[in-house]
């Protein structure tokens, strides 16, 4: 199944981002009693408001109260993520163009820091771009991009140091009751109105022998449109 949702996104990546803004829409989904209700998602949406876009999901309820646990080692750790994958190209976050899917993903892991310059956030939650790519290696047939060793890609100032393309910009990110929340400067963000998205909860997980794929999409717990589509619109507050 989760080949047809990384197939899914691929396509949808390839529309053009000039759809008009009376199609923004947001993703609304059913609650389900199977998955746990902190990553239960019942509404994902992006609006732009002012020169900020907002990112949200909301879930049934406690939004953030479910972290992994921790177990002393890096190799095997878990990592939870809230995720909106887009249509946005690689090339629009500070990557070199067309690297696979590109996902603003707000994460937790205990074991590990990854905080742009060195900064510490291992025991928070936290914002960051990835890019992803299929990988029949991981559980959930998608993987963080790997750099392989000895490759000097293009990457943001934020870039934390580590051979995976992933960003780690300092977004405002709020959890409240059964929502989280990140504001982005659109300033950083060009060509998001319009953009295609879908909203996604997910835990991740760290490589036992810590070789490509280093980071694996390991359980997807929920995908807003149930097939990851990216139904959504990116839309302008009224």
């Amino acid at each position: 199944m989760i080949s047809h949702l990384a197939a899914g996104v691929l396509a949808a990546g390839t529309i053009p981002l000039c759809l008009t803004t009376a199609a923004a829409h947001p993703i609304k989904a059913e609650p389900s009693q199977a998955v746990r209700a902190s990553f239960d998602i019942i509404e994902t949406t992006i609006v732009a408001k002012g020169d900020t876009a907002v990112f949200t999901t909301r879930v049934r309820a406690d939004a953030g109260k479910d972290k992994p646990k921790a177990t002393g080692k890096f190799e095997s750790s878990e990592v939870y993520a809230y995720v909106w994958p887009t249509s946005l190209n690689s090339g629009d976050i500070g990557f070199d163009r067309d690297r696979g899917i590109i996902a603003l993903a707000v994460t937790f892991h205990p074991e590990f820091d990854d905080g742009a310059f060195g900064k510490k956030n291992r025991d928070v939650w936290h914002p960051h771009w990835v890019v992803l790519a299929e990988d029949k290696a991981c559980g959930g047939g998608l993987k963080v991009v790997d750099i392989p060793q000895g490759s000097k890609p293009k990457v943001p100032a934020t870039w934390p140091n580590v051979p995976l393309l992933i960003d780690s910009p300092e977004y405002p990110t709020t959890f409240k009751g059964d929502a989280v929340d990140v504001a982005i400067p659109l300033a950083v963000l060009g060509g998001i109105t319009g953009a295609s998205f879908d909203g996604v909860t997910a835990g991740l997980k760290v490589n036992g022998n810590l070789h490509a794929p280093l980071l694996c999409v390991d359980n997807v717990f929920k995908v807003a449109s149930g097939n990851l589509s990216l139904p959504g619109k990116v839309m302008p507050a009224r």
